[in-house]
């Protein structure tokens, strides 16, 4: 796969993220247009931000754009009521998509059955949109971790298993992505997908993570239906790659 190619694959699976703390309605129109793109360029699959945002990001795109938002993010808390009502308002906000914290200190606590029954309430609430359960890989650390997680999630139901809230100190590794893209394949589950997420910045890297997908998923998976990367910094070396300029970033995992 040339790095042309990657990029033009990682700009139609990628969620261009906003979840700064200090996060402002002009922070978001700027995003949304940055989202958009110029057309010959084409543009992303999501706009991923806050709750509070997400009826503004959906007025501002177009409808092949889709609008992400999160939920008890990014601690992993084990309170559902609370992550109810953000999906609530979430969903009537007008996302599409849903991206929830797996909670991974009470997996690390050995209450794998309160995580499990968490993440059951939380695809029963959230359908029909998009779920996807951040596992927060970084924290887990170790592959066992790691597959458990990702197994809970996918017999929860969720559509994507997502590597990291980009909050920790270690985010996206391949190593991770690995042993999740490993879970996906012999679950049985056809359509599950896989997101890449935090301090991803550079093609390079996402040709890597497309490679274990394609590798793992088969080369049919390389969609936004099945892959997607969450960033902010990604795009700008995407656009760097299809002008033909030199990557301005610099691969840290490949």
């Amino acid at each position: 796969m040339s790095l042309e190619q990657a990029a033009r694959l990682a700009l139609r699976c990628l969620d261009l993220t906003s979840l700064n703390d200090g996060d402002t309605a002009a922070d978001i129109d700027a995003l949304c247009v940055r989202a958009i793109g110029a057309p010959s360029r084409g543009h992303v699959a999501a706009v991923c931000v806050w709750p509070r945002f997400v009826a503004q990001a959906r007025a501002a795109l177009p409808a092949d754009i889709r609008v992400a938002a999160v939920a008890n993010f990014p601690d992993g808390g084990l309170d559902l009521p609370r992550v109810l009502a953000e999906v609530d308002r979430i969903a009537q906000d007008g996302a599409q998509e849903v991206d929830v914290v797996l909670p991974y200190r009470a997996l690390m606590a050995g209450r794998s059955s309160d995580v499990a029954e968490f993440l059951a309430e939380v695809r029963h609430a959230t359908r029909p949109l998009t779920l996807k359960v951040i596992i927060e890989s970084g924290e887990l650390a170790s592959r066992e971790r790691i597959a458990e997680a990702t197994r809970l999630a996918l017999m929860a139901g969720a559509d994507f298993v997502k590597t990291s809230t980009g909050k920790s100190k270690v985010s996206a590794t391949p190593a991770a992505a690995a042993t999740m893209l490993h879970e996906i394949a012999v679950s049985g589950l056809g359509n599950a997908g896989f997101k890449a997420s935090g301090g991803i910045r550079s093609v390079a890297d996402a040709r890597g993570y497309l490679q274990l997908a394609a590798a793992e998923l088969g080369i049919d998976a390389l969609t936004p239906q099945r892959m997607r990367f969450g960033a902010s910094g990604l795009l700008s070396d995407i656009e760097a790659v299809l002008a033909g300029e030199d990557s301005a970033a610099v691969s840290s995992a490949y």
